[in-house]
């Protein structure tokens, strides 16, 4: 079931940059290290491995100029040993800070195929099992929050190392929040150059 979502997720995402090619602006290509230590690292012993992912940026409308012209994104990310992938939407800056490199913050929603919470009742020793190995969302719906740093290698190729964190923030959802943070490098492909 994770693995049918996920193609679904991925196919949704390439049909839709190939129904939008002549609003298309780049796509980024990926690994990512899935739920490092950042701050809390009470949950990252847990659901290691990476997941491909992959992003389309799409032409900041003229109606975005007010927030400082973002692109908005689809994206995909699928995790190579069936643990959480996911896939949703968001907004993209970019900002030039020096020769060639860009700061480049995001946000967005995604929807996954992790768990929820533990299938077992409260006091079953297999819970405290099932806990050890998943992160609990607690809500299928979250906020994807990214932090990159950009390099122009040319006009059409980059590099990027890229932060991203996954969580309801008791907003989309409520109880559980354990969320997630992964950490990866890919490369970016520009349209039109």
């Amino acid at each position: 079931m994770k693995r049918a979502v996920s193609l679904l997720l991925c196919s949704s995402i390439l049909a839709s940059g190939a129904a939008s090619a002549d609003i298309l602006s780049e796509a980024r290509f990926g690994v990512m290290q899935e739920n490092i230590c950042i701050l809390d690292c009470d949950n990252a012993n847990k659901e290691p491995g990476q997941n491909i992912s992959a992003e389309l940026l799409f032409a900041s409308p003229d109606f975005l100029d007010l927030i400082w012209s973002p692109k908005p994104y689809v994206m995909g990310s699928l995790n190579t040993q069936g643990d959480t992938s996911f896939g949703g939407f968001g907004l993209h800056w970019s900002f030039d800070f020096a020769d060639k490199w860009t700061f480049e913050p995001s946000v967005g929603y995604v929807i996954h195929d992790g768990e929820l919470a533990s299938p077992f009742p409260q006091g079953d020793p297999r819970g405290d099992a099932f806990t050890e190995e998943h992160v609990l969302f607690g809500s299928r719906d979250l906020f994807r929050t990214t932090f990159g740093l950009h390099y122009e290698i040319n006009e059409t190729w980059g590099a990027e190392l890229l932060y991203e964190h996954l969580s309801h923030g008791q907003i989309l959802g409520n109880g559980r929040n354990q969320g997630i943070d992964n950490i990866g490098l890919r490369a970016t492909y520009a349209f039109g150059n």
